[in-house]
């Protein structure tokens, strides 16, 4: 199934598409970057400065009254209150600095304080995965579902773990060894936007994570649902904008993956 692109979205994509480019033409010279540490394992390179910067002007021309979220610039506020973007102009920092063409360029429109729209580009392959609320989830021009396996032992799951500087390795690691008893596998990518457009695109049956930011997911969470699949926090609520944990799946599989990840050391 195809469907016409909104407007809205075509603003997305350029931005996106605009700012990839320039990551593919970093990412093939990326001994010539300079890079800075944010903090223990987080980093910020040059690509993602101007990946941002050109993100900010492509949407301010499309959409001047719109505020903004930026992993980078932060918060800025906008004259239309309804409406924020919400980026991450390089998702997958460290990949990318490792040379591990493994990461996105990650737009959201909240509106209303609900996520409406999202598009993440995967620059290296050119994969552009897109979703407007009410109207599906996109890879490219093809219509995207979530996987409709069932069973745990059939299943594949993405997550995200716990790096240096970070408290929660513990209660980790009973997660990972919790999904690991009775799963076809586990992934770790390194790049959160990816990981919900795989679950998305029926590439994983699941992917959680904690501690990770809104610009991480914001973009995800409509292209999982907009595929058919659930995403709650840990708690089985709509609050992981907030609290930064994500539990994304299939309907099948949520309930299973959500007791698995909770389930007391």
């Amino acid at each position: 199934m195809q469907t016409r692109r909104t407007a809205t979205i075509n603003v997305m994509v350029s931005a996106a598409q605009k700012a990839g480019r320039g990551l593919r033409r970093a990412f093939s010279e990326i001994e010539k970057l300079q890079v800075s540490k944010k903090g223990p394992s987080d980093y910020v390179t040059e690509a993602d400065h101007r990946a941002e910067k050109t993100i900010l002007e492509e949407l301010q021309h499309a959409r001047p009254k719109y505020g903004f979220l930026m992993e980078e610039a932060g918060s800025i506020e906008g004259v239309d209150n309804s409406n924020r973007w919400i980026v991450d102009p390089l998702d997958g920092t460290l990949n990318f600095i490792h040379s591990l063409p493994h990461f996105a360029v990650s737009i959201a429109l909240e509106r209303d304080k609900e996520i409406f729209a999202g598009v993440v580009y995967e620059p290296i392959s050119d994969q552009l995965f897109w979703a407007e609320k009410g109207k599906g989830a996109f890879l490219n021009d093809n219509r995207l579902r979530v996987s409709t396996r069932r069973n745990l032992d059939e299943s594949l799951f993405a997550t995200g773990i716990p790096f240096a500087g970070r408290e929660d390795h513990g209660p980790f690691l009973t997660q990972l060894e919790s999904v690991m008893a009775v799963s076809a596998g586990v992934r770790r990518y390194g790049a959160a936007a990816l990981d919900l457009a795989y679950v998305a695109a029926g590439r994983y049956e699941g992917y959680w994570e904690q501690g990770i930011n809104a610009w991480d997911m914001a973009a995800g969470i409509i292209l999982v649902r907009e595929a058919g699949g659930f995403v709650t926090d840990f708690d089985g609520k709509n609050k992981m904008m907030s609290n930064g944990s994500i539990i994304a799946s299939n309907d099948q599989l949520h309930r299973p993956l959500k007791k698995l990840i909770n389930t007391p050391a």
